[in-house]
C-alpha cells in the first residue's frame, strides 16, 4: 500500500467469512461506510514492520535513561515560555515583519541560553543535562 506522501507499507489483511448472522454484527463493526451493514464484513488490517517498530521503540522508551529523557522533555518546554514571559516580562514583540520578529526572537532565545549557563555555573551544575528521576 502506498500512501500519498508516498511511503510504503506492507499490511496484512484480516477479514471475516462469517459475519452474516452474527448478533454482534453491530457493534462489532463500527466503520461509517455508506455500504449496508447487512453487506459489510469485519476486517482489520495489521502493519507488523510498524508494529515491531512501536514494540522496539516502547522497550527503549521504558528503560530507565528512556523515563529520564521522556521527564526532562515534558518540563522544558513550557518552563521556558513561562520564564520568558515572566522573568524576563517578555510580552511582545517590538517589530514586524518576519524576519525582524525572527531576530529578535533569535537574540531573545541567545539571553535565555546565556541567564541558564550563568545560573548553573552559580549554583555548580555544569556539565549537567538532565534532571534525575524522583525515586
Amino acid at each position: 500500500m502506498k500512501t500519498s506522501t508516498g511511503y510504503v507499507s506492507e499490511k496484512t489483511i484480516y477479514e471475516c467469512s462469517a459475519c452474516k448472522g452474527c448478533p454482534r454484527k453491530a457493534e462489532c463493526i463500527r466503520s461509517k461506510s455508506k455500504t449496508p451493514l447487512e453487506e459489510r464484513s469485519k476486517r482489520i488490517e495489521v502493519a507488523k514492520y510498524f508494529n515491531e517498530k512501536r514494540d522496539s521503540m516502547e522497550s527503549k522508551i521504558m528503560t530507565g535513561e528512556g523515563k529520564q529523557l521522556r521527564m526532562n522533555r515534558s518540563i522544558q518546554a513550557e518552563g521556558v515560555f513561562a520564564y520568558v514571559k515572566t522573568d524576563l516580562s517578555f510580552r511582545r514583540f517590538l517589530t514586524k515583519g518576519i524576519k525582524k520578529v525572527g531576530a529578535e526572537w533569535t537574540l531573545l532565545a541567545m539571553a535565555y541560553n546565556i541567564l541558564r549557563m550563568h545560573h548553573k555555573g552559580q549554583n555548580g551544575r555544569l556539565g549537567t543535562h538532565l534532571y534525575s528521576l524522583a525515586a
